[in-house]
Formats: structure tokens, sequence, C-alpha cells
């Protein structure tokens, strides 16, 4: 019997078999090895492959898909105009109805999915938070409360819309684009609601004011301030923003050509041309365009 020193530390020969310090033979020990390193590899992988747990500091992250569709929204609205630094889009939620997301307060190009608050409908958030939200959350609170069938919204201020609204000429489709504001863009008056000169919807009551004024209607205008636009999905909300602003352009284009005679859409045509692909193809090229991986 020869005695073997290695780094495996002392073995015992024993006729053409080695045995191990601990009476097991070693090819014994090399499979248990070989078995607990496969077992290891294995669990190792399957940590890997399951999705990291996401916290948000303001909104409930089992609903992150959705928010990072609205965070996708703030980036295309921004990236082709319809949002500056002050506007702003919702979405309500599919998991708890009676709540929606928005951004505290911060514009609209540089939202992120850390940035969402998830509001009640009474437009306080329903996690504790020292994010500060915009102070026009009453725009989407009242508009989701007075209509259950609004799935977002959005709020702009379109340079040729608040034009419109302070020189009193109604907003009306022209084009096949803007079939969705049909016969009629209710023009909002702050000064209805506010006695203070406040023509900010900074209030309940100016939020409910300014759903009363919508009322079944797709988009309102709001005198010397901008619009808001509503829809049944956030896709079709971002383009139903985007060409509200293209056929407020369009209409004021053909009203300053010399001896204009305006056409505008007729009842049937709006009816006819608002149902088309809910503005995916809008959607598709402003996620595009906005570097969004969705």
């Amino acid at each position: 019997m020869k005695i073997l020193l290695g780094a495996a530390g002392a073995m015992l020969a024993l006729g053409a078999g080695f045995v191990a310090v601990t009476g097991q033979p070693l090819l014994a020990q090399s499979a248990k090895g070989k078995k607990a390193a496969a077992t290891a590899a294995a669990t190792v992988t399957a940590a890997a492959s399951e999705p990291a747990k996401v916290t948000l500091p303001a909104a409930d992250a089992a609903s992150l898909d959705e928010i990072e569709e609205l965070v996708l929204a703030n980036h295309i609205l921004s990236h082709a105009g319809v949002l500056d630094a002050y506007g702003h889009v919702s979405v309500r939620s599919s998991r708890h109805p009676d709540h929606f997301f928005l951004a505290r307060n911060i514009a609209p190009g540089l939202v992120t999915a850390q940035d969402i608050i998830e509001y009640g409908m009474d437009a306080s958030p329903v996690m504790q938070t020292d994010y500060k939200g915009y102070n026009e959350r009453f725009i989407h609170s009242e508009l989701f409360k007075a209509r259950p069938d609004v799935k977002a919204v959005v709020h702009g201020h379109s340079p040729e819309i608040v034009a419109m609204t302070v020189a009193q000429i109604p907003l009306k489709a022209v084009s096949h684009m803007g079939a969705f504001l049909g016969l009629n863009v209710p023009n909002f008056e702050p000064r209805i609601g506010s006695a203070d000169g406040e023509m900010s919807i900074t209030s309940q009551d100016l939020g409910w004011a300014l759903g009363h004024t919508l009322g079944k209607w797709n988009a309102v205008t709001i005198r010397g301030h901008g619009e808001v636009v509503v829809a049944d999905s956030l896709h079709a909300a971002a383009g139903r923003a985007y060409y509200m602003t293209v056929n407020a352009r369009e209409q004021m284009q053909a009203m300053s050509l010399p001896g204009a005679k305006m056409t505008y859409l007729q009842e049937n045509e709006t009816i006819k041309m608002e149902a088309h692909d809910g503005y995916e193809r809008f959607w598709a090229l402003g996620r595009s365009a906005a570097g969004g991986a969705k």
C-alpha cells in the first residue's frame, strides 16, 4: 500500500482503485460533484430567466406594462410637438378602473416609469409619496369620473388652437384625419368656473365644469389655454391629440387663402371616417421616432 499526497488531500492506493480518506470511491465523489455543479448551474439559469421584480415609488408595479406604454405616449407626443414642457397625458388603470396613471410634475419628454403616480378619482395619490403632481390633474380625474368610456386623456397647448379660441373661431373638422372632432368642438371659458383669473384647471370644480362642457364629444378647447382630447385607448388618444393640432393648422391655412369659402365635414363623413385603425400607424411611427422599444 502506497500513500499518495496531492492537492485533493491524502489518498490510499488499494489495488487498482483509489479510495479517499472519507472512505468513498473517488468516482462516486466525482459524480456527486458533477451533480451538485449541474444543480447549482440550473438554479442560476432559472434565477436569471425570471424577470427582475420592479418597484415603483408611486404606482403599482403590477401595472408596469400600462405604465411603460404611458411613458412612451409622453415621449411620442413630446417628440411630435403636441406636448410642450407643461402638457400631460394619462391612462385609466385596467386593473383598477377607478384609478388612473399620470406622471409627476415633470416635462413629458423626461418621463420615466419611476415618475408615474397612481391616482384615485379624487385626484389624490393612492400610495404614500413625496412626489408633487401636476396642478391640472383634475382635468384627468374629473373626465375619467364623468366618462366611464374614456380610457386616456391628453391635454396640450397647441398655438394654433389657442389662437382660434381667442379669436372666437370654432374649431371644425376639415379633413378626414380630424373626423373624430365631429360637428362640434366645444370651447370652455375659464371665467365661468373661476372669478379670480385662474385659467388652469386646478380644482375639482373647474375639472367638473370642463367635463360638463366636453359632454359626449371627443375634444374640447380651452380659451387662451389649449385643448383636451379623450379616447377609448391610449394609442387613439395620442393620435387624436396630434391630428387635432393638424386639423387646426389646416383650418387656419384654408381660412387665410384669398376668397376662401370653407367646406367642413358633414355628419355622415365624420361618422364614416372616424372608424379606422385607432391611429396605430401614428403610434408605430411615433414609437420609432421617439426611440421606444414597444
